[in-house]
């Protein structure tokens, strides 16, 4: 069974974990706010790609920097990344928080992206499906929003939660605060979407309660090549509830 290689690198003065399992073609996965459900979903992918799982600056494992406070300083991170690992071209898939900043990534430096997928990206406003405030929802009612069958998450959840597994969940919510409190949206990416010249996959929980999946024709209207997916009885942790959607991440890659 696959399992991931666990490597500590240390990307212009932050020390981050990167997690990396199988070969072939690189796909860079970068994830959402919160990571305590793991990454049991892109376990398959190692059979056909090198798959670079790295925790953002301030989440998971890796260190935090407090100066790094947008969106842009964490695409930064992972030009340089890239360039540490010394990749000119990655296959890049974005969930939530990582879809937002996948798809600046792509914007901004589209020559480093072959293909690109955005799960339930945030950053795009849609008055008519608005984004959940995540930062103003009680910590308790949060975990039951991600997914439409509890269950999926239900054994990531201690029975009583420790100092630690708070301590981690607060420091990640800082973090996304720290990014999104001011500007949960980005006013320019209407302007700039069409940069997104790669073929370009939107994926998206039927269900979503964070991010409603009516969102996706909201960012195929400003992407060229965007196709849509939409997986029913799946929340916002689609890749998490549906083998069929990491599946079909996949497929489009390959």
């Amino acid at each position: 069974m696959t399992e991931f290689k666990r490597e500590t690198l240390t990307v212009n003065g932050v020390k981050i974990i990167l997690l990396t399992a199988g070969s072939g073609e690189p796909l860079l996965f970068l994830h959402g706010a919160g990571t305590f459900h793991g990454f049991e979903f892109a376990k398959p992918w190692a059979d056909k790609f090198r798959v670079l799982l790295p925790f953002h600056p301030g989440f998971g494992e890796s260190a935090d920097d407090p100066a790094m406070n947008d969106i842009h300083d964490y695409v930064m991170h992972y030009v340089e990344l890239l360039d540490l690992l010394g990749l000119d071209k990655v296959n890049l898939v974005g969930f939530s928080l990582g879809g937002y900043i996948a798809a600046k990534f792509a914007m901004e430096h589209g020559h480093r992206v072959r293909k690109l997928v955005l799960v339930g990206p945030a950053g795009l406003r849609d008055d008519k499906h608005p984004t959940a405030d995540v930062l103003g929802l009680p910590g308790e009612q949060l975990p039951a929003m991600l997914v439409s069958n509890f269950d999926v998450i239900k054994p990531y959840l201690p029975t009583k939660p420790d100092l630690d597994f708070i301590g981690d969940r607060y420091r990640e919510m800082t973090t996304t605060a720290r990014l999104l409190w001011e500007h949960p949206y980005d006013s320019k990416l209407p302007r700039y979407l069409h940069r997104l010249t790669m073929p370009t996959l939107l994926v998206w929980g039927e269900e979503d309660q964070l991010i409603p999946s009516q969102q996706a024709e909201t960012w195929r209207r400003f992407i060229p090549k965007a196709d849509i997916k939409i997986f029913k009885g799946a929340g916002h942790l689609v890749l998490d509830e549906k083998r069929e959607a990491s599946d079909a991440v996949q497929n489009f890659l390959a």
